[in-house]
């Protein structure tokens, strides 16, 4: 086996210390209001958005020299997204308005990115004390209770010759932000089980086999899906857009499009696209 990256154990650490931050502030928010401002795009933004930046940045950019820092939270570090051909994409709280609903779904991201394509990446979620990690070359693995233990998402159920599924396909998606396109496309799979939940949690439950897929067909940034979507292709998933191919990054424009995230192929090959007729 290839032995893991000399920066991977710190990426790590200070993933869980910028966890540990948010978690701290989330429970100290339960006996005071919290103090909510609004970025250019009005999007929410907290004191645990920022203080979780400040602990990865400056944990990061000395790990891989002359690789940048591209957060969420720093919108002067924004234009390295393009012109850097590695570099490492975090979005310090991911989920920040289940965070101020006060629902536990909220993560930390931390990607890094080379030629496009998210070869690292790791998620923590700070209440439920979950941490993923995967990528190329050390695969997909879940710390519970101090011990790691690899991922592998599961196939697809097999689609009869009707068109329905032999088994009900588990399907997350987000509790935010479920729009009428993605409801019609859920409802397009018979039979279903809907699941709901915040932040790139939704591609660790696919990770992890306890989901099937996850349609997106509202506005995500590349820092909400980079991390995730490295641990999910690490486990044997997939990150489609609606053209099919794997979600890229760096792109001129930092939203993404719609996609679709799944663990392999159905064993008898069947496959499932952002394209599917609905009913």
């Amino acid at each position: 086996m290839t032995p893991p990256p000399a920066w991977l154990n710190p990426v790590l650490a200070a993933t869980l210390e910028a966890g540990a931050l948010i978690r701290d502030l989330y429970r100290r928010q339960q006996a005071r209001r919290l103090t909510v401002e609004r970025k250019a795009d009005h999007s929410p933004v907290t004191e645990a958005d920022l203080a979780a930046h400040r602990v990865l940045d400056a944990a990061l950019a000395p790990l891989l020299p002359g690789v940048p820092v591209v957060s969420e939270e720093n919108a002067d570090s924004h234009p390295l997204r393009v012109s850097s051909e590695r570099f490492w994409l975090i979005d310090p709280l991911d989920g920040t308005r289940e965070f101020i609903e006060k629902r536990d779904e909220f993560t930390v991201n931390v990607a890094l990115i080379d030629a496009g394509r998210p070869v690292f990446g790791t998620v923590y979620a700070p209440i439920p004390d979950e941490l993923f990690w995967g990528g190329r070359d050390i695969g997909a693995w879940q710390r519970i209770d101090g011990r790691d233990r690899p991922l592998h998402s599961l196939p697809l159920p097999v689609r009869l010759a009707d068109g329905r599924f032999e088994a009900a396909m588990r399907i997350v998606a987000s509790r935010s932000h479920l729009n009428d396109a993605t409801r019609q496309w859920i409802n397009a799979h018979r039979p279903h089980l809907l699941l709901q939940s915040g932040s790139s949690l939704k591609f660790c439950r696919i990770a992890q086999g306890y989901a099937d897929c996850y349609p997106r067909m509202s506005p995500t940034a590349e820092w909400d899906t980079a991390a995730a979507q490295a641990i999910v292709e690490a486990a044997g998933g997939q990150v489609i857009d609606d053209q099919g191919r794997a979600l890229r990054y760096g792109k001129p424009d930092v939203l993404n499009p719609s996609f679709l995230v799944t663990g392999p192929a159905a064993t008898d090959g069947s496959t499932l696209s952002l394209q599917t007729p609905t009913a």
